[in-house]
């Protein structure tokens, strides 16, 4: 769904319309609710990773800052880190480093075949990952504590005005606009 299409203007007319009548806790579910259809309507399967990225920050989030030992929180921290990369660098490079192999290898006389995956690079997978990167080493660096709430956790990572187009925005920043009254 396009910013700019018939379909995302009804979508946001409903929403904006539930959202009116609603209060703070409904309004967040339902953003949260409205934020996965947005994400789902490019393509749903994506929706599971977007969930585990949210999951996975959010838990080494808590492990972090729940660590008492330098050691334990450094490797919670690089926990999400590789996480996070290991996941957007196979979605986005995977094909290239294949091809590239196989390339090599047929310079040194080798004949093999690209293993190649048909892979869709998930929309957004970028700007989510680097987002909820920047939270774990917030709390990494002690500029904040983790939330103890998920739903709002969630909707920070999830957010549908930001999380397909950006900007990426820091968890200090949008948290507390989540978390407090409209």
């Amino acid at each position: 769904m396009l910013f700019n299409s018939w379909a995302f203007l009804w979508f946001f007319i409903v929403v904006w319309g539930l959202y009116l009548v609603l209060d703070h806790r409904r309004q967040n579910i339902l953003l949260l609710i409205a934020s996965y259809f947005f994400y789902g309507s490019w393509d749903w399967r994506f929706t599971s990773l977007l969930a585990g990225s949210t999951l996975l920050d959010y838990v080494c989030g808590l492990m972090i800052h729940g660590s008492a030992s330098p050691r334990s929180r450094r490797l919670w921290l690089a926990c999400s880190i590789a996480g996070n990369l290991g996941l957007l660098g196979f979605f986005k490079y995977y094909n290239f480093f294949a091809s590239s192999v196989c390339d090599l290898l047929s310079a040194f006389g080798f004949q093999v075949q690209p293993w190649t995956l048909h892979i869709v690079l998930p929309v957004g997978i970028s700007f989510y990952t680097f987002q909820t990167m920047s939270y774990t080493l917030d709390i990494y660096r002690g500029k904040m504590s983790p939330t103890r709430n998920f739903l709002d956790f969630a909707l920070y990572v999830a957010f549908f005005p930001q999380l397909v187009a950006g900007p990426i925005e820091r968890a200090c920043n949008l948290l507390p606009q989540i978390q407090s009254r409209r």
